[in-house]
């Protein structure tokens, strides 16, 4: 079954060790979704959080090609697990005249938006929410502001929740 997947990966933290995690992927011509890399609290280890579609064959050959790689301390499979996720992006809106931003303050307070930065002409929002909840406001923003738009996206990072019982997105 083709579904959402979820990795984290501690890693060496050295040089290249991102570039051959990736080259991996690239090779057996596995396509990411999202990844992100970080240090940890122990500065000799990062951890990377990847997000990729694919059906469990696929998968499993990629947690075990993860696996046998040297740089590759440990590999967790965040797919069924309860976690929580965000993701970080920019949207600039550009071109607003005065209705357009009192309709942009309005979509920005329902989202949990930031206005980060604007001017006479163009505003800059920072969302921090997870992926599927990112997805609804650029459609709704784009709904409203058709070709206005530029959007960057930082990719998720994931962790396990604490408990069973907590609300996990």
């Amino acid at each position: 079954m083709v579904k959402k997947r979820w990795l984290s990966l501690f890693v060496e933290n050295e040089v290249g060790v991102l570039a051959r995690v990736s080259g991996l992927f690239s090779g057996k011509s596995y396509n990411l979704d999202s990844l992100t890399v970080g240090v940890t609290e122990d500065v000799t280890l990062s951890r990377m959080t990847i997000s990729l579609t694919s059906d469990d064959q696929t998968f499993e050959q990629v947690k075990k090609q993860l696996n046998r790689c040297v740089e590759v301390v440990k590999v967790i499979d965040l797919t069924d697990t309860p976690i929580h996720m965000k993701e970080l992006m920019f949207v600039k809106v550009h071109t607003c005249s005065e209705q357009d931003m009192t309709r942009l303050n309005y979509i920005r307070e329902i989202f949990n938006a930031k206005l980060i930065d604007y001017d006479a002409e163009a505003a800059l929002l920072e969302c921090v929410q997870p992926e599927q909840k990112n997805n609804d406001l650029i459609r709704l923003l784009e709904n409203h502001y058709p070709n206005r738009l530029e959007i960057v996206r930082g990719g998720s990072v994931a962790m396990e929740a604490v408990s069973i019982s907590d609300n996990t997105v």
